[in-house]
């Protein structure tokens, strides 16, 4: 096979509470798509919370293991973050390899990351999250000096150093991984500095992954080398910003990585430099797809909702969007407007509903411009150039004594233009 992750062949697992609509395994089984392993089976466990020691009861455990021989697995995935505990007394009571949650989502990450900072952002959140399991990768090595007679100098087993040892080089990896990225902080942070000084209005685009932000950003922008899209979770993970032109202006669009549910906190601890696009943007449009049930976007929007309230953009200004309108026939378009009368239903693929969503993006910035008027000379033609960077159309009259100019600008930008102003 080309890609040799497909040979593995995955029992999935989880718990459930009983009252969720839907496949309660549905995302975990995309998730093991993603990453290019199959699902042999599943197997769904009710109960109020996770067994602490194995995740699921020991009857539920009893027939897991027969399930796995018999839709030979070699895998199991669990839809939860294990404790390391749990982890290990899968494996022990299993007899097979144990991956949980995170795990998958770290891979799908480590195999998406393309530039610098997530190639950095991704090995941080992977070494911190196996810190807490490198005891367990060293056991065959602690029983060796557990099994000695005698308790003096030379008898501790070296499996606790080398545990100590491996400790110790990921906690100084991390430290530099972090040392790295702040670096890159502080680059990125001049870069949108001179951004804002631009005056440049900002949008960005967030919502659940795969839910088309890639390809609305392509479909807005009209970017000849557009931002890649696939249909798998995660296809997008580094941030790309892109000018899009409305009635003149100029605008920021940036997209940003897709979001679910449960997603891991040092995922979003060490994508948060990232999701700060999110966080400073002037308007979020939050992307869902509208072909999905009722229930899933339901889950997806809150989930979404979640993880910008972590980040800090829980208040900011946001529009909804609702994608891929081609795949709805005419009734449930109007079912899911119904749903949500306050979005905007748009189709990124085929181009339909773009136009409502730019005259939306504009209005949404209409109560921060006001209307100015000015005399521009003619000796001074660079800043009529100056006033189209940051007011895009305007009205003008050419006189005798110079350009008669109508416009709105941002206020923040008016008093720029106070020694132009008509009185």
């Amino acid at each position: 096979m080309s890609n040799p992750r497909a040979r593995q062949r995955a029992l999935a697992i989880g718990i459930t509470s009983g009252q969720e609509e839907g496949d309660p395994l549905a995302e975990l089984k995309e998730l093991l798509r993603t990453a290019g392993v199959a699902t042999a089976g599943e197997a769904v466990q009710q109960r109020e919370k996770p067994d602490p020691d194995r995740y699921v009861g020991r009857g539920k455990l009893a027939e897991i293991k027969e399930q796995i021989a018999v839709c030979d697995a070699n895998l199991v995935a669990c839809d939860d973050e294990l404790a390391p505990r749990q982890e290990r007394n899968l494996e022990e009571a299993l007899g097979v390899p144990v991956i949980d949650r995170t795990a998958v989502i770290l891979d799908i990450f480590a195999d998406h990351a393309h530039s610098a900072e997530g190639k950095l952002q991704v090995e941080l959140a992977q070494l911190e999250y196996n810190m807490a399991r490198m005891r367990g990768l060293w056991t065959h090595l602690e029983r060796l000096g557990a099994g000695r007679m005698d308790g003096g100098i030379g008898t501790r087993g070296p499996g606790e150093s080398q545990i100590e040892t491996d400790r110790r080089l990921a906690r100084n990896r991390i430290a530099a991984l972090r040392r790295r990225l702040v670096r890159l902080a502080r680059n990125r942070g001049v870069m949108r500095a001179r951004r804002e000084g631009s005056s440049l209005p900002s949008v960005a685009l967030a919502g659940y992954t795969n839910a088309g932000k890639s390809t609305l950003l392509n479909a807005l922008t009209g970017s000849e080398k557009g931002v890649g899209v696939g249909d798998q979770l995660f296809h997008t993970l580094d941030p790309t910003t892109r000018n899009i032109e409305l009635s003149g202006r100029d605008y920021l669009l940036t997209d940003t990585v897709g979001l679910i549910e449960k997603l891991p906190h040092q995922l979003v601890e060490a994508f948060k430099a990232t999701l700060e696009e999110t966080v400073l943007a002037d308007l979020i449009l939050h992307v869902v797809d509208a072909h999905s049930s009722a229930q899933r976007r339901r889950a997806d929007m809150q989930a979404v909702d979640e993880v910008l309230e972590e980040i800090g953009a829980g208040e900011g200004p946001r529009l909804l969007v609702l994608n891929k309108a081609d795949l709805l026939g005419e009734e449930e378009r109007g079912e899911v407007l119904l749903r949500h009368p306050e979005a905007v239903l748009v189709s990124a693929l085929e181009g339909s509903g773009l136009d409502q969503l730019r005259a939306r993006i504009e209005a949404a910035f209409e109560d921060t411009l006001v209307q100015i008027e000015l005399l521009i000379p003619y000796a001074e033609g660079g800043r009529l150039h100056e006033l189209h960077e940051v007011a895009g159309d305007l009205e003008r009259t050419d006189r005798d004594d110079g350009v008669l100019v109508r416009a709105k600008v941002p206020a923040a930008e008016s008093h720029r233009f106070d020694d132009l102003a008509v009185v």
